[in-house]
């Protein structure tokens, strides 16, 4: 069987993988230059699994109204006159409560349990390096109140079988040893010991040259025009260099532009762009830096270790397909890592980026069968497609080559949206 993958992130490219190790011919096309150019190229490096929940979730919308009064603020909305946007922002609103909060996480946990599962056999068989640790997430609470609220967090984590520890400043320290240097400046926090962490886009590059020697063919520099479709099939997928690229089936792995890809075909996916921004540094001191993932849980910001850099990355900003990366876009999270770890890295040598993450208003990715019986998606992964990429790329490989997957794809399918 011929496969045509559409992306070359490290969803695309997972997938690619998965689809060559059991048999078939794959085909992986990209209008970028290379692999894991866009949201996979410099995102905050954590594979959350302890921290796998939709945004959409009981008092976001009051928390929402409180955030755009802060100073640097995690969350930006800009007032664009669209419809999609709005639309999609009432349906994220309308998902926030508990019995929908419950079902989104329930399927969400699903999916990065069983990534958390296969990606450890995968880095076996393939000997990827990408910067990869195993010390968990230390999410950081600066106030009483905050700690206290992590009950709530603790319940769902104690539901799921996700394992953490709750640590007083002390303990912190000792998980952290660098956050001595500004131990007043918070109360506690709750560590993940389930989580991970690693460099994307290394990963993905690493997993493109496996793949290379697998037999996979990337193109690049290949912008998708159209999807052709005749008598009730996927025929063929059209570039604008005039090339129409064929195979037996298609899977898209295009983030947030899947949407303009499948939308003329009639799969309408209420996938919306909501940009993040990073930041990355070199370590001028170990001691002094972050030696796993901070998250920050008053700024929403993480700051996580990656072999001899610093990535700090958060805010999220709804604006549409921008990817401008303006004069004062990285303030917040440059002044976590200054407010945290001042003598860590380098900030002077920081280097900027934003990518737009693919969410969808429940949280939960969009995978698995179309309409279209030989067109598959592996899309919508919002903020966790790093950690979900494993798990996802590998049941929709099975799907594709019509395998039963090893997770339920109930809750996971477009169809959910047709209801």
């Amino acid at each position: 069987m011929k496969v045509v993958v559409m992306g070359a992130g490290v969803i695309g490219v997972t997938t690619a993988y998965y689809l060559a190790k059991q048999g078939a011919e794959v085909v992986v096309i990209d209008r970028q230059s290379g692999p894991g150019q866009e949201t996979s190229y410099a995102n905050a490096g954590q594979l959350s699994y302890g921290m796998t929940s939709p945004w959409a979730a009981p008092g976001i919308p009051m928390k929402a109204v409180k955030w755009m009064f802060m100073k640097r603020r995690p969350l930006f909305i800009w007032p664009l006159i669209s419809p999609t946007m709005w639309a999609w922002c009432a349906r994220m609103v309308s998902n926030c409560n508990e019995e929908s909060y419950r079902i989104n996480k329930g399927r969400m946990v699903r999916v990065s349990s069983y990534s958390r599962d296969v990606m450890p056999e995968l880095i076996a068989e393939t000997g990827i390096a990408y910067d990869g640790r195993e010390q968990g997430t230390l999410q950081l609470f600066r106030t009483a109140k905050q700690m206290a609220a992590s009950q709530a967090d603790q319940d769902i984590l104690a539901e799921y079988g996700s394992p953490y520890d709750v640590l007083d400043r002390n303990s912190c320290i000792g998980a952290e040893p660098a956050l001595a240097e500004v131990r007043h400046k918070f109360v506690g926090g709750l560590r993940l010991t389930a989580d991970r962490t690693g460099d994307c886009r290394m990963f993905t590059v690493g997993l493109t040259k496996k793949c290379v020697e697998m037999g996979v063919a990337f193109h690049y520099g290949q912008v998708i025009s159209s999807v052709a479709v005749e008598n009730g099939r996927i025929a063929g997928i059209d570039t604008e260099i005039g090339e129409r690229i064929t195979g037996d089936a298609y899977v898209c792995a295009m983030g947030s532009y899947a949407v303009r890809v499948l939308n003329p075909i009639g799969i309408k996916l209420p996938v919306y762009p909501v940009k993040g921004y990073s930041v990355t540094l070199p370590v001028t001191n170990d001691k002094y830096a972050p030696q796993s993932t901070v998250m920050d849980e008053t700024h929403k910001v993480a700051i996580t270790r990656l072999g001899d850099r610093i990535r700090v990355a958060g805010q999220a900003e709804i604006a549409g397909y921008s990817n401008r990366l303006g004069p004062h876009a990285v303030d917040t999270v440059k002044h976590v890592i200054g407010d945290l770890f001042p003598r860590g890295g380098d900030i002077s040598k920081a280097e900027g980026w934003t990518g737009l993450r693919p969410m969808t208003p429940d949280g939960t990715p969009v995978l698995g069968a179309t309409q279209y019986d030989n067109l598959f998606l592996n899309t919508g992964h919002g903020t966790l497609g790093w950690t979900m990429a494993c798990g996802s790329g590998r049941a929709v490989a099975d799907l594709v080559l019509g395998k039963q997957p090893e997770i339920s794809m109930e809750g996971l399918t477009a169809a959910r949206y047709s209801r």
